[in-house]
């Protein structure tokens, strides 16, 4: 069954070349590419897509709060960013909106088609230099916040996979565990967090400095 993706970019030429690219993957189906997120509680309705590629920077509704749109009626559909922008301010206002994933549309071509599959198998994909700011977010000292939660050191380990990027396949590899443990412990981090999925986890590590270091 084909991976079916809903666009968002006020871009005609990105808009146009994303069309061709995600056209020679066969396990993807482009369901539609839109100029603006105004529809877009509208349009996830209809097309029931399996990911979502955003723009951030768009007229009349823009990349930000559509997720945030996005969010209200379905949390679980993963949401990745196209963008151009690589501040802290646009990577840390999207993940807490409630974003999958960021990619820089001067790395799309090479990244985005993997960023689709690595969503799929639960990860948050990142293009490096995103990442990288990401981890410049996180503190390395541990907080009141990180001591409330309660994680465990292999539960917050994992938490550090999942904010990095690390689909559930990558982690069991990494650690050297079944993907049936590795699914377990993220239940319990789901449940410890009071969350229901990787993108509501990643965002929490964030924005309450759950996260000490990476490894």
């Amino acid at each position: 069954m084909s991976i079916r993706v809903l666009l968002y970019d006020d871009n005609e030429a990105l808009r146009a070349s994303m069309q061709e690219l995600i056209a020679e993957q066969q396990e993807f189906e482009l369901l539609a590419a839109m100029p603006n997120a105004e529809t877009v509680v509208t349009d996830i309705r209809e097309f029931k897509p399996d990911v979502v590629l955003m723009d951030i920077d768009m007229p009349i509704v823009n990349g930000v709060e559509a997720v945030k749109n996005i969010r209200r009626i379905n949390e679980q559909l993963p949401v990745i960013m196209l963008t151009i922008f690589d501040d802290n301010e646009n990577i840390f206002n999207a993940i807490c909106a409630g974003a999958t994933g960021y990619i820089l549309k001067r790395y799309a071509t090479e990244e985005i088609c993997d960023a689709i599959r690595n969503v799929m198998t639960g990860g948050a994909p990142m293009t490096g230099s995103v990442a990288r700011k990401v981890l410049q977010m996180v503190p390395k000292a541990k907080t009141a916040e990180q001591e409330k939660s309660n994680l465990s050191d292999r539960e917050t380990q994992i938490l550090q996979f999942l904010v990095n990027g690390y689909s559930y396949k990558m982690i069991a590899a990494e650690l050297k565990v079944s993907l049936d443990t590795v699914r377990f412990h993220i239940k319990k981090i789901y449940d410890k967090l009071h969350v229901h999925s990787a993108t509501e986890a990643v965002s929490k590590a964030i924005k309450n400095k759950l996260i000490s270091l990476f490894y």
